[in-house]
C-alpha cells in the first residue's frame, strides 16, 4: 500500500489541537493499514521522526433522518507521537484561527 493511501486525512477537532501542541498529531487511516505501515508513511510524507503511534477503531454511530435511518462509517484513527522538536506543517496552519 503507498503511503497516500495509508494516510486518508488529518482530524480536525479541540482535542487534536491540544495534541498538536504536545506533539501528537491524529490521522484517520486506512483500516487494514498496520502501525508500521503507518509510521513508514507519515515519516515519507511529512519528513519527520515517528516515536510511537496509538491506533483505535471508531465504531459507527446509528442516525437518522426523518424516517429513514442508517449508521455512520466506521474508520480507523492513529494517534502519532512525533521526535521533540518536530512538526507537521498540516497543523501548523490552523492553530489560532476562530
Amino acid at each position: 500500500m503507498e503511503p497516500s493511501q495509508v494516510i486518508i486525512r488529518p482530524v480536525v477537532s479541540e482535542k487534536t489541537f491540544v495534541l498538536a501542541e504536545v506533539g501528537k498529531y491524529t490521522f484517520r487511516v486506512h483500516d487494514r493499514a498496520h502501525k508500521t505501515q503507518i509510521r513508514q508513511a507519515i515519516e515519507s510524507l511529512f519528513d519527520v521522526h515517528v516515536v510511537g503511534i496509538r491506533t483505535s477503531s471508531v465504531k459507527s454511530k446509528p442516525k437518522r433522518r426523518g424516517q429513514t435511518s442508517g449508521r455512520t462509517r466506521h474508520w480507523k484513527k492513529a494517534i502519532v507521537q512525533v521526535r521533540e522538536g518536530e512538526t507537521i506543517p498540516i497543523f501548523r496552519g490552523l492553530e489560532g484561527t476562530e
